[in-house]
């Protein structure tokens, strides 16, 4: 498979070689996948022997990088992505200390495949189509359990109906999420931008269990 070689130095030394390729905006490492992949190796959410899939994987830079982690990673995105998503995971098992793998999951479809719910959840810049959104947040609701733990980066984009979708996003997720915004001086040192956004997420508990809801805060703790 042609295309363009992106490398992503990793902090314990060697680089992800992740492929682009031209054929969508899922072929290619956007910087709030960068932003994301490399907070995690910040270590404030702990990954090591931990169930994460990640949505909308694209090159699969965010999941690759937590399988680099220790993590037992599921990519999943469309069928057409999975060529790419394998040739970039042979690329990078060497540096894999968890496992990963990937799987076709088409947002608002069955996720019983997916089951148990996993420990995270990773997702960069899937907020940008508004058909999408609930498909999205149903799968996100169907996914996970009361101590999953979600990750959402992405960019705050001001063109067009950007600002609309990013809002109505956020609004649709508050029904039964709750959510924390990661301060910017927690995000890596150098991947930071004050325009890109990572949102810690968990399901809120329901009324009438007789516990109050779940904070983000938590996120992490489990």
């Amino acid at each position: 498979m042609s295309g363009f070689v992106r490398e992503l130095e990793l902090r314990s030394g060697p680089s992800l070689r992740l492929l682009q390729r031209s054929g969508g905006v899922g072929c290619v490492v956007w910087d709030a996948a960068l932003v994301l992949a490399k907070f995690l190796e910040t270590g404030s959410f702990p990954l090591s022997r931990r169930a994460v899939l990640e949505l909308g994987s694209g090159t699969g830079a965010v999941g690759i990088m937590a399988a680099t982690l220790g993590a037992d990673v599921t990519l999943t995105d469309l069928q057409e992505l999975q060529e790419l998503l394998a040739v970039n995971i042979d690329n990078n098992r060497h540096l894999v200390t968890g496992s990963v793998r990937a799987e076709v999951l088409k947002w608002g479809q069955d996720v019983s495949g997916f089951r148990p719910p996993p420990d995270y959840i990773l997702m960069a810049d899937c907020i940008y189509y508004e058909e999408s959104l609930e498909p999205l947040l149903k799968t996100l609701r169907e996914l996970t359990g009361p101590d999953t733990c979600v990750l959402c980066c992405y960019e705050q984009r001001t063109e067009g109906r950007n600002p609309e979708i990013e809002r109505r996003y956020l609004e649709l997720l508050q029904v039964d999420f709750e959510l924390e915004r990661v301060p910017l001086d927690q995000h890596d040192e150098q991947f930071r931008s004050e325009d890109i956004h990572i949102l810690s997420i968990r399901r809120k508990t329901k009324v009438g269990d007789g516990a109050p809801c779940a904070s983000a805060s938590a996120c992490g703790q489990h």
